[in-house]
């Protein structure tokens, strides 16, 4: 059950935006979430600055997951997520934050898991 809310101060295209959606799901399946649970919300141009800087491309990323991760676990997500934004949309990897949610409680489908 993993949801990813996404952030960046540059505008995107629908290109960018399904390429980006596809590998966060590839990064999700890597830890054993699968793809098709994910949900993905993107904003692109939103009002980011990082280090009081608002012009350079920079994001930040919000994943939420059912249960328990590991350190582990995450640096792998992070570093496939920073690859994804590099190579997608050009934000260099040390304007990227990404913060780390898990959850015991998720509803679904009218019950919760």
């Amino acid at each position: 059950m993993p949801f990813i809310n996404s952030m960046t101060n540059i505008k995107m295209n629908e290109e960018q935006k399904e390429k980006v959606k596809s590998e966060l799901g590839k990064a999700m399946a890597s830890i054993g979430k699968p793809e098709s649970y994910l949900m993905v919300n993107i904003k692109d141009e939103c009002s980011l600055y990082f280090g009081g800087d608002g012009k350079t491309p920079c994001a930040m990323l919000e994943v939420t997951i059912l249960g328990q991760g590991s350190r582990e676990k995450f640096t792998k997500v992070t570093e496939m997520i920073c690859d994804t934004y590099k190579s997608v949309l050009g934000i260099e990897k040390n304007r990227i934050y990404v913060r780390y949610a898990e959850t015991e409680h998720w509803g679904y489908n009218g019950s919760n898991f």
